[in-house]
């Protein structure tokens, strides 16, 4: 009787721990996701994608200088950063280096507004005048040709390129293009980042 009461504590025991390894286990284990968290887990990962691809093209961006119209501040194939941001809710003013859109041209090129709408201007022996007043240029090179003074129209820009060696830049100068209307602008040029250099804006005197 002793002996058969020695096996049943022995097999009470043994189920006892296997419950309790067994109940271990189970707590042990992670819990799987459910469908519904999973679905959440990528609403917000398209979410965030789709906000980050927004930012990344609405923001900032990256450009490619073609040509040498914009020499000697920018060279052919410098690699610009852009600021497109403030295309949204800001003005273009004097001095600014520019991507323009140019549905006139059908492509997009690189030039520095010179000029804002109401402004006058003109070109006498290589000098720019706004108002009246000369432009203290010291990024340009070469001499423009003369341009008899031209008002710049409503909702317009007037952009020329640093290089003002004839033939060099197609900007505002030329009927091929003329008056840039603000909305073409696409972005403002912050630095070029290949290779590195700032970029010059030292246009006091405009009003």
């Amino acid at each position: 009787m002793s002996g058969q009461t020695v096996e049943l504590e022995k097999s009470e025991a043994g189920g006892s721990a296997s419950s309790a390894g067994q109940a271990a286990d189970e707590k042990a284990a992670p819990a799987k996701p459910s469908r519904k968290s999973e679905l959440i887990g990528w609403i917000r990962y398209i979410i965030l994608l789709t906000l980050g691809l927004f930012l990344l093209t609405h923001t900032i961006g990256l450009d490619r200088v073609h040509g040498h119209s914009m020499a000697p501040t920018l060279g052919d194939g410098n690699i610009l950063l852009i600021n497109k941001v403030s295309t949204y809710f800001a003005q273009p003013a004097a001095g600014d280096v520019v991507i323009v859109d140019s549905a006139a041209l059908g492509y997009s090129i690189v030039k520095r507004v010179i000029a804002t709408e109401g402004d006058n201007v003109a070109i006498h022996e290589g000098i720019v005048y706004v108002n009246g007043r000369a432009l203290p240029e010291m990024y340009t090179t070469g001499k423009a040709a003369d341009m008899e003074e031209a008002a710049v129209r409503p909702g317009c820009v007037f952009v020329l390129g640093d290089n003002r060696e004839p033939g060099e830049s197609l900007d505002s100068r030329s009927p091929e293009l003329g008056q840039v209307p603000v909305k073409e602008i696409q972005g403002y040029a912050l630095v070029s980042l290949l290779p590195w250099r700032g970029i010059a804006k030292p246009l006091e005197g405009i009003g």
